[in-house]
């Protein structure tokens, strides 16, 4: 069984589940600011799913002036984590409601 990897900046934390992974990076690190509206939200999957749930890819490229080869990255790893992920199991464990 493969670990599943923080991937926030240097953190290369492992874990069993996407659920664990998800809960480190919400709880281990420093939330992040969007870029397009200003909403804070944790790093990592939730800063991710913020992004492209709310804003559109275009206004993600210029706001964090990214090329089309970041955007694809991130997509696939939002589908990778919402293939595996029990999000309600993740709310419940950090006590947080949706939408995040």
């Amino acid at each position: 069984m493969s670990l599943w990897r923080c991937g926030i900046g240097d953190c290369d934390a492992g874990f069993r589940d996407v659920e664990s992974t998800i809960v480190h990076q919400t709880n281990e690190h420093e939330r992040h600011e969007c870029k397009v509206c200003g909403t804070v939200v944790p790093e990592g999957y939730f800063a991710i799913r913020h992004a492209f749930d709310e804003h559109t890819r275009a206004e993600y490229v210029r706001a964090y002036d990214a090329d089309s080869s970041a955007v694809r990255e991130r997509e696939a790893i939002k589908d990778e984590i919402e293939a595996a992920v029990d999000l309600e199991a993740v709310i419940d464990r950090l006590g947080l409601e949706l939408p995040i």
